[in-house]
């Protein structure tokens, strides 16, 4: 663990310390879970990027020729 010193104004500090007494726990604790939730979410996202990013785009038609429909593209013939 690693201690953080923050400044927070009189008002965001005061409902900080509500918060944590509503969840029965500490503002240093709350604002962990906090950051570390944040954290996670930002690298799951920046994961699901890079994964969709690393797929190469296919072709959807040949050269010249039109762009597929709309049924064609939605088509669900097992799901009728």
């Amino acid at each position: 663990m690693k201690n953080v010193t923050i400044t927070l104004e009189e008002k965001t500090a005061r409902w900080a310390r509500i918060e944590a007494a509503k969840r029965g726990t500490s503002v240093s604790r709350m604002l962990g879970d906090i950051l570390r939730e944040r954290m996670t979410r930002e690298q799951g996202y920046a994961s699901a990027a890079r994964d969709f990013f690393a797929v190469a785009p296919r072709q959807l038609r040949a050269a010249g020729q039109p762009l597929p429909d709309r049924d064609d593209l939605h088509d669900r013939a097992d799901l009728r």
